[in-house]
This record gives C-alpha cells, structure tokens and sequence, in this order.
C-alpha cells in the first residue's frame, strides 16, 4: 500500500495537489467542511502527504499529527509544517505507533481505496479513537470503476488502474473498487455508525478555468465520495 510508489514523484503530485481542481477545489474543502470546528481536538491526518489538510486542520485550531507511507511526503510535510511537527512514516496495512483513544477524530483523504482488505486498517483507525470520536475519510467515488470499465461488474470488489497527470508528469493509479455496502459492511463490522454521506459541490471560490465544462451541473460531478463515521 499504495502498489504505486509516490516517493517517486511527491514532488509533482504535491504541486498539482495544492491547486487542481480535484483535490485543491473539491476534496480537501469537503474534508474541512465535513470536519467543522476542531479548535482543539487531537486529529490524526491518515496517508497526510505533504501536509496540506494537516496545515489547513492545525490553522483552524485542532492539534495535528499524521502519517504516511512516503518518506519522501512525510518530508514534504515537514517542510510545510515544521520539523517539531508529529509526522511519522508508517503504513495503514499494518499496526500503527499510536495509543488507544490517542485522537478525537481521524481523516484519510484518498487512501482506503488502495486496500483490497480494510478489516485491519478499520480496526487501527477504530482503536486509535476516543469513542465517539470521528473518522472523516473520502473515496474514490463506487460509479468511477464502471464508468472507466465499462464491462466490469459494480458488485464486484476489484483492482483497477488509471492514469493521472501531476505537474506534467503522467501516473498510473492502481486501486481498489468497492460497491457501496461492502464499504458500508466494512464500516459497521468495524465499530462504527456512518453519520454523514457526502456528494458535496466543488468549492464555491474554484477559479472559472478548473470548472468542469458542458456539464448541466457545472459545479458538481461524480468522482469521490465522502463518509463521517462515529466511533462506537
């Protein structure tokens, strides 16, 4: 996890990051939007990167620490939030450095989907909160399999791969789809209740050249989806 190696290219993926239109304008806004207020909660920043939703979650008040399995993003996000920050380079896949109930809230923008098996990593992610406390994570959206796999079945849980462009340099993404119950199953058999399921907007301030075009909904479109789960 991830099959792709972004010590490879975190640098490209980190500019592009902080201004396209997917994740710039579209998932981390929804990210901060879903979280609200977090003026002191301890949050946990899952597959952080290079730190942007960390830096944007710790001006907004919370108490940051994250992970990733880059060396070469923790780094990055080093840079970007200061080398006293909590960063650690680890892996999802396996058990993490972390006390029980050590957070208030955990946030994975964009990772689960790298796992064909989330019964460990839910069971991590579940431990690692107080109860009550929040996962708030986004998805590549269920429908996104089908629609680039057009013979491929929704029902099915299954390794896809597709091809992304950062900075002018291309990527090949390899994750994997699930139908929406097996992410729902997924989440109760881990101990946790879906509070919220979001399709949300692009983010009103998204400059008119990163808008979609010729669409009759210009400011929405399917590509993730968005899951506020409650510890129970």
């Amino acid at each position: 996890m991830p099959t792709m190696d972004y010590d490879g290219f975190a640098e490209a993926y980190a500019a592009d990051n902080e201004v396209n239109l997917l994740n710039g304008h579209y998932e981390r806004p929804a990210m901060l939007d879903l979280a609200g207020d977090v003026a002191g909660r301890r949050i946990l920043d899952v597959g952080c990167g290079a730190g942007p939703l960390s830096a944007a979650l710790r001006d907004r008040g919370a108490i940051m620490s994250g992970f990733d399995v880059s060396s070469a993003m923790i780094e990055l996000a080093r840079r970007r939030l200061g080398e006293d920050a909590d960063l650690t380079v680890a892996d999802l896949a396996k058990p993490l450095p972390y006390a029980d109930a050590a957070f208030d809230d955990v946030v994975a923008s964009l990772v689960l989907h790298y796992l064909e098996d989330w019964t460990e990593p839910l069971a991590e992610l579940r431990r690692v909160l107080k109860p009550g406390g929040r996962l708030i994570l986004s998805l590549n959206h269920p429908i996104v399999h089908t629609a680039l796999n057009p013979d491929a079945e929704y029902f099915d849980v299954a390794e896809f791969s597709f091809d992304a462009e950062h900075a002018g340099r291309t990527v090949v993404y390899t994750i994997w789809h699930r139908p929406l119950q097996a992410m729902s199953d997924a989440f109760t058999a881990a101990g946790f209740r879906i509070s919220v399921i979001s399709e949300p907007p692009i983010a009103p301030d998204t400059p008119s050249e990163l808008r979609p075009q010729n669409q009759q909904h210009p400011a929405r479109f399917i590509c993730f989806i968005f899951f506020v789960l409650e510890a129970c």
